[in-house]
């Protein structure tokens, strides 16, 4: 239960895949959902799911709804519950968006990454330009070990999306495990230059300039990006939560074990 907290929470801080919530049709005690939805966007879960609950049971066919629960009841660590409600809410509205979004979240959180790739793979299909489709679907292929497509699918997401840093980065450690060193540095610098305070790229620029015996650099990077988010000192956070790939995660372990 633990690291599936630990998951959900990196995907609703858009580390990982996004769950997003979905609009009611007006009209049907629209109080209650406006309620309910402000909750879930508030993080205040404990108050959110009775309130979905309750609004639920007074309009079960309601598509909207049973997708922001199944959002709610990710965030709680009821990934299968949270399949169910997606799927009910596809059931009642089968061309939204959304839900098969929310569904594949849910579903890479219990490392059903076939079943999350055909859902991501449904929105790309009607729209190829959908950037938390294509960076999702990136993370569904680096967990499958091609790092090759899920480079292309970061990069996607990027371009679809400007100012995404996290598929850039995303983008840039896949390179990395790729051995495309150059390009990977290249990203990582400019993601620096332009976002000083983000943790991901001065900790994967850590890893590279380790590797290339640039020790020096790579200390004055990892101080901030240590300082920034601890996190990054743990390999198991790295691969299962954040899903860095194998490569620079065990590079940047190298080092901190040097540095101790």
């Amino acid at each position: 239960m633990t690291r599936l907290w630990a998951l959900v929470l990196v995907l609703l801080m858009a580390w990982g895949a996004v769950p997003r919530p979905v609009f009611a049709t007006p009209g049907l005690d629209q109080a209650l959902f406006d309620q309910a939805l402000q909750a879930s966007r508030n993080g205040d879960i404990a108050e959110a799911l009775p309130l979905w609950n309750r609004y639920l049971d007074a309009h079960p066919g309601d598509a909207a709804a049973l997708s922001n629960r199944g959002n709610v009841r990710l965030v709680l660590g009821d990934a299968e519950g949270a399949i169910r409600d997606q799927s009910r809410s596809l059931e009642l509205s089968p061309d939204e968006i959304d839900p098969h979004l929310n569904r594949g979240t849910a579903e890479e959180a219990l490392q059903q990454w076939d079943a999350a790739a055909a859902d991501y793979d449904w929105i790309l299909e009607r729209d190829p330009a959908e950037a938390s489709a294509l960076y999702n679907l990136g993370n569904v292929r680096g967990s499958q070990q091609d790092w090759t497509m899920a480079a292309d699918l970061y990069n996607h997401a990027a371009l679809a999306r400007p100012g995404f840093a996290m598929a850039r980065s995303s983008e840039a450690m896949a390179r990395y495990q790729l051995e495309q060193f150059e390009q990977a540095e290249r990203e990582l610098r400019n993601l620096i230059r332009r976002y000083p305070m983000f943790a991901d790229a001065r900790a994967g620029l850590s890893a590279l300039l380790w590797k290339q015996g640039q020790g020096g650099e790579a200390e004055s990077h990892w101080a901030a990006a240590s300082g920034l988010d601890p996190r990054y000192r743990q390999a198991d956070w790295l691969l299962s939560v954040r899903r860095w790939p194998p490569g620079p995660t065990a590079d940047l372990m190298a080092f901190l074990d040097l540095k101790s």
